[in-house]
């Protein structure tokens, strides 16, 4: 009897995973290395393989998640068509004349992202938790009308329980306060944590929540973005989460080196329609319906040009990773890169391997320990083959390396919420400022040179001299990295 049911489920097992194997090949059409690591997992692993594969392997399903009305209200589709027409005829004036340097990647963003360009802009940069989330309280305290928070994890200690009492304070005085994260991310929390936030007149809702309590098909596409918006006048983006390893409180990573933007200006515009964008989709019931209150007319802030560029499974392209791709094309002198998991695809792998081997001056930073086992030891076999091209890789040494970077040239620069892995440009909703200025660019790589002095640089003589056991870790997690 026994034999005769472990036989059944080893058949049924067996005819799912051709089943599924069929879906992935002529049905799905992945790219190569995802297909191939899939049926690995599924035939090499296969009941594991099945369930992984449910609630991990699934595609999206290519439709339209996030609608909004207001948008045309906003004006961004006659803006973006208005922006790409005075390109294409060499008629836009750039604040900046630097930036012209640049008009293909700006078009770029407008065409397949409709990312519009502003260039009345003040960024103040933050690398030091503390700091950050000092000046987000503070911020919020001075709330007239409306704040909105998304965070991919927020975490109900010290900090979390502090920003909490922040908004619950300006709830409780009229301001409308609404908080998004995500499922996964912020896996700990529910809508009962919220009671008294609630009951002061806060919103609160769930990127993507779970069915069922540990069960969710659409576990593995998360909402991976940062973003606040106070007022339609303040706003934040960046790397940071809201947490005490965020502060550097965490035994296990010690200082948390990350990068976080304050802005202001007419970016806030194209940075609130996508918190209401993102919030609308969660919303059951609260939608929030277009009011002028929320895209006020901004006075000139400062002289910085940038896009707030948003990329996400839901997508035909790979928005963001487009966009690093043509800043790393364009690059005459440098390239630097902080990313705490480096597991590229293909194309970025090459565009940064044909760069270095071009003379350009690549350097990336990579974090000193893991965070995600697999993932580190994929990272550290990628890095090794970046310095077989000429590039210089630094393992930073003071905590744990969260920013997401790029600079190039001094003259242009990213940072926001899109690592260098498949995860970040596939299957992650994720959200990125695209930055065409000198000084804050500049600011930015000194920054990597401040880094560099809390770094150990790998050579390739210490990655040849690796263990046994570091290249057996690395050969398994590369095999995976397509799916991590």
């Amino acid at each position: 009897m026994t034999i005769s049911i472990i036989s059944i489920v080893t058949t049924a097992t067996l005819i799912l995973n051709i089943f599924l194997a069929i879906t992935l090949i002529f049905l799905e059409r992945r790219d190569a290395s995802s297909t191939w690591a899939w049926l690995l997992v599924l035939f090499f692993i296969p009941i594991l393989g099945f369930l992984a594969y449910l609630l991990l392997g699934r595609q999206l399903r290519k439709k339209t998640l996030f609608k909004w009305e207001g948008r045309q209200r906003v004006g961004i589709e006659n803006l973006i068509a208005h922006q790409m027409n005075a390109l294409h005829d060499d008629e836009f004036h750039f604040a900046d004349p630097h930036v012209n340097d640049y008009k293909d990647l700006v078009y770029l963003h407008l065409r397949n992202n409709g990312a519009v360009l502003t260039q009345d802009n003040a960024v103040q940069i933050f690398n030091d938790g503390r700091e950050k989330f000092d000046s987000l309280i503070h911020d919020i305290e001075q709330a007239k009308n409306h704040i909105h928070m998304q965070y991919y994890i927020f975490r109900l200690d010290q900090l979390g329980i502090r920003i909490m009492n922040a908004l619950t304070a300006k709830a409780k005085q009229g301001v409308k306060v609404r908080l998004l994260y995500d499922d996964m991310g912020s896996r700990r929390l529910r809508k009962r944590h919220f009671k008294e936030f609630i009951k002061a007149g806060g919103e609160v809702e769930t990127f993507f929540p779970s069915i069922w309590p540990l069960i969710n098909p659409r576990l593995n596409y998360r909402n991976h973005r940062k973003i606040v918006v106070i007022d339609g006048r303040v706003g934040y983006i960046g790397g940071f989460n809201v947490g005490e390893e965020y502060l550097g409180l965490s035994r296990k990573f010690g200082y948390w080196r990350d990068t976080h933007l304050r802005l202001e200006g007419s970016s806030l515009h194209p940075l609130q329609t996508r918190f209401i964008l993102d919030w609308n989709q969660a919303s059951a019931r609260n939608d929030i319906e277009y009011d002028e209150i929320y895209f006020p007319a901004i006075p000139k802030k400062g002289d910085t040009t940038m896009q707030i560029v948003s990329s996400g499974p839901d997508e035909e392209w790979e928005q963001i990773k487009d966009g690093y791709l043509k800043m790393i094309n364009m690059a005459k002198k440098y390239i630097y890169i902080q990313t705490p998991y480096f597991i590229p695809d293909p194309s970025f792998y090459d565009a940064v391997r044909i760069a270095a081997l071009s003379g350009i001056d690549v350097r990336i930073m990579i974090p000193n320990k893991p965070d995600h086992p697999f993932v580190y030891w994929a990272t550290y076999s990628y890095a090794g083959q970046m310095l077989r091209a000429g590039a210089r890789v630094f393992i930073y040494d003071n905590g744990f390396l969260h920013t997401k970077m790029i600079v190039v040239d001094d003259k242009v620069s990213t940072v926001g919420t899109a690592n260098i892995d498949v995860r970040s440009f596939k299957l992650n909703f994720e959200v990125n400022a695209f930055i065409y200025d000198h000084k804050v660019s500049a600011e930015l790589a000194d920054l990597f040179h401040q880094d560099m002095e809390l770094s150990e640089e790998l050579t390739l003589g210490l990655y040849f001299a690796r263990t046994r056991l570091i290249k057996t870790k690395e050969s398994i997690a590369r095999l995976l990295s397509p799916i991590l």
